[in-house]
């Protein structure tokens, strides 16, 4: 009769949330001093919070968690002082106020002073490690601007364009092959004086309000100062992370054509 095989040795499985092993390391600063034979505890690096998610570009996956973000434009002293447009930069925070991105635009000079909210530029996002994780692209028009959303850059992931509208500023949200997602649908331009604006996200099929991209009033004095802008963006948490990194592009659309 055959021998049975023997059975294979159980595997231990641990929890990948379990802090890592405290290990031994031998104190060898200093031969004379009496803690040179004891064991020292020694901590690993702790494990990083966030990993790689399935279908996520890399840095996206913060957003792939998050409800809501802040985008805050950086005030140029050059610019307050002499008029002079400069690249503008903003500050992209979640909603306790922590930066999780910074994002910069790159443009000609002096097209960026003779044609202002028509210029083209690229707009580089890079995290707090350094990383270019988003790239955006906006090519020079005068009317019916459009941005393409890259991640990472050299990926186009979806573009923002805007519709013809008279009086309420309109955009689309398209994926990669330039089918339509969803809808941005701002407040009669008239009013856009009068307090905070909110842009509606809205979907496709019901045309029900599933996000607002909202530019907070900045206050008289500081009005009087700067242009720089203050941005809420809210999206359901369980959104594509792509199409949360086109609605940011949207936002910084906005932010200069409107």
């Amino acid at each position: 009769s055959e021998v049975p095989a023997p059975a294979p040795p159980a595997i231990e499985l641990q929890s990948v949330s379990q802090p890592p092993p405290v290990q031994p390391v031998m104190n060898q600063s200093d031969p004379s001093n009496p803690a040179h034979d004891q064991v020292q505890p020694y901590a690993a690096p702790a494990v990083p919070p966030l990993v790689q998610l399935y279908g996520v570009p890399p840095g996206l996956e913060y957003l792939a968690q998050i409800d809501q973000i802040l985008v805050h434009q950086k005030i140029s002293c050059i610019e307050m002082l002499t008029g002079f447009e400069t690249n503008n930069q903003y500050e992209i925070k979640n909603s306790i106020g922590q930066e999780i991105y910074h994002a910069k635009e790159k443009s000609n000079c002096f097209i960026r002073n003779i044609f202002g909210s028509a210029r083209g530029f690229k707009m580089r996002i890079k995290d707090n490690m350094g990383q270019e994780v988003i790239q955006m692209d906006r090519p020079m028009r005068c009317c019916l601007q459009e941005i393409e959303v890259q991640a990472p850059p050299g990926v186009t992931i979806g573009y923002v364009k805007q519709e013809w509208s008279c009086f309420f500023p309109k955009f689309s949200i398209l994926d990669p092959n330039n089918e339509v997602l969803l809808k941005i649908r701002g407040p009669f331009l008239p009013l856009k004086c009068c307090g905070d604006i909110n842009f509606e996200v809205k979907g496709m099929l019901d045309e029900q309000s599933i996000g607002r991209i909202t530019k907070q009033r900045s206050g008289f004095i500081k009005k009087c100062i700067s242009d720089a802008t203050n941005f809420c963006i809210q999206f359901p948490i369980d959104m594509d992370a792509n199409m949360k990194a086109v609605l940011l592009g949207a936002c910084l659309l906005i932010d200069i054509a409107v």
